[in-house]
């Protein structure tokens, strides 16, 4: 096989298992998948018509991003709802990011405030789900919803912390989309408005204790629970 021949080999199956992980991923997020459920490497590999070995990379890659987990002996699964994960991920949550968030009020200048406001003008004008498939979240409204957590924290400056918030969401995401579906009263676009409006005021206290409050109800909403369909806000 010459060089080329290989490298375009190597390309092709590259560009497959990246559209079979995206494939995978989304189907998880959009909850596809319940806890528990195994994924079984033939089974995706009949549906999307591709090799096991594109399968198996995909499936390593969701592992990593802990949305899927490799069980000894036998495949691999989605995480199950009483994952302690969760429950830690969130703990570690509530113990960083309030302290990021009044660490942005201190720091943060008149140009931090300004991509707050619009970030978050962004998220509260984004519509949360796709027309006609239901519950399922928009990728334009998590997106919204990332960045605008996000820059509420941007002001602290310490690119550590916030290269540790990125790891945190990512890794958080599945689980505030199972929570939210066990509490769809909540309201959200409530929570993240009393956010903005406390940064913006300046007040790291209430700041701090609103996000603080905001993470719990998510992580009140992972415990017992049995469903699995993405709905409302976290």
């Amino acid at each position: 096989m010459s060089q080329t021949t290989h490298t375009s080999a190597s390309s092709g199956k590259q560009m497959l298992s990246e559209q079979v992980y995206t494939h995978l991923r989304d189907a998880i997020m959009r909850g596809d998948h319940a806890p528990g459920d195994a994924l079984k490497p033939q089974d995706l590999a009949k549906e999307q018509g591709v090799s096991l070995a594109v399968v198996r990379e995909a499936l390593v890659r969701v592992v990593g991003e802990g949305l899927a987990d490799r069980l000894p002996n036998r495949g691999f699964a989605v995480p199950a709802f009483s994952d302690r994960r969760w429950q830690e991920i969130a703990e570690a949550r509530r113990t960083v990011e309030p302290a990021m968030l009044r660490m942005s009020v201190e720091r943060g200048d008149v140009d931090w405030e300004a991509r707050v406001r619009a970030a978050h003008h962004r998220l509260s004008r984004t519509p949360a789900y796709v027309p006609g498939e239901g519950e399922h979240y928009s990728s334009a409204w998590a997106e919204a919803h990332r960045v605008f957590h996000r820059t509420l924290l941007e002001g602290c400056g310490n690119l550590v912390l916030l290269e540790t918030f990125d790891r945190l969401w990512t890794a958080s995401e599945l689980a505030r989309r199972w929570s939210a579906h066990r509490n769809p009263g909540r309201d959200g676009a409530a929570e993240h408005r009393r956010l903005e409006e406390a940064a913006l005021a300046r007040d790291a206290d209430t700041a701090a204790e609103v996000l603080t409050q905001h993470l719990t109800q998510t992580a009140v909403g992972l415990t017992d629970c049995t469903h699995h369909e993405p709905t409302n806000e976290a």
